[in-house]
């Protein structure tokens, strides 16, 4: 159940920004979000032209594709390249371009690897050697497995970006600025981006994505931070009724003499 909800959540969240884009945000050819759960299980959430997805994943599409039709055809391609599709979204339009989000989940991220879309990069996800309260998470991109089509009129300032919605606080991360390679900071809390021009991914240029985080999700530390918050409140009413019903007692009662 919980899986399921998170994997809704991230979906929901997913197509939200796809529909509502930030107009000074970063436009991506192609995006791969990973949303991370300390136990393993993951939801990534691909935001990509058609011909994005030709040239880097290597599939048989048709960069015209539009319909319900053609979407259940993506549905059933990425299936048959053994991913678990969560959905495939409604195709839109940019730069003359059709786009489409598509959502894949598993319950152990190191098992992308085997999914035809995430295929292209390795994931490990363990305790960090030594330190047993954090993890040590690496995602891996390798070289892309199409070709690009020129028909897709790209001119070289295409981008490509690698996110992950971390589940806990980060002690560390690789990130790196795409314009002049100085340390990059987390977005929004725990999202991290690593960019790579699309000319560099379609030239097979690896991306080592390295994090390490606590061990115990925010979700349960807020959960905690709330419980404890909430006896605290329960404690100082029940100490304010006390004190009330023992100055009652003694006859000391504001306006009594």
């Amino acid at each position: 159940m919980r899986a399921r909800v998170a994997r809704l959540a991230a979906g929901l969240l997913a197509a939200c920004l796809a529909a509502c884009s930030n107009p000074f945000a970063p436009e991506y050819e192609y995006d791969e979000q990973l949303y991370l759960s300390v136990d393993g299980q993951a939801t990534v959430v691909v935001n990509s032209s058609l011909a994005a997805l030709v040239a880097l994943r290597g599939a048989a599409i048709d960069a015209s594709y539009d319909t319900k039709e053609d979407r259940a055809s993506i549905r059933r391609l990425f299936e048959r390249g053994g991913c678990s599709v969560d959905s495939v979204s409604r195709f839109w339009a940019r730069h003359g371009r059709r786009f489409v989000q598509v959502q894949v989940s598993t319950d152990d991220v190191r098992t992308l690897s085997k999914c035809a879309l995430t295929s292209w990069s390795t994931y490990e996800l363990a305790p960090k050697q030594g330190e047993a309260n954090l993890l040590a998470f690496r995602q891996m991109a390798g070289p892309a497995a199409g070709k690009p089509d020129a028909a897709a009129n790209w001119n070289g300032s295409e981008l490509v970006a690698f996110k992950l919605h971390a589940p806990s606080r980060i002690q560390y991360q690789n990130v790196r600025n795409l314009q002049d390679g100085q340390p990059g900071d987390t977005e929004r809390g725990n999202i991290l981006t690593w960019e790579q021009r699309l000319a560099d991914r379609l030239a097979g240029k690896t991306i080592d994505m390295q994090v390490e985080m606590d061990a115990t999700s925010i979700l349960y530390t807020t959960i905690w931070l709330f419980v404890g918050a909430f006896a605290a409140a329960v404690l100082m009413l029940v100490l304010i009724i006390w004190w009330t019903m023992r100055r009652g007692r003694l006859g000391i009662l504001p306006g009594r003499t």
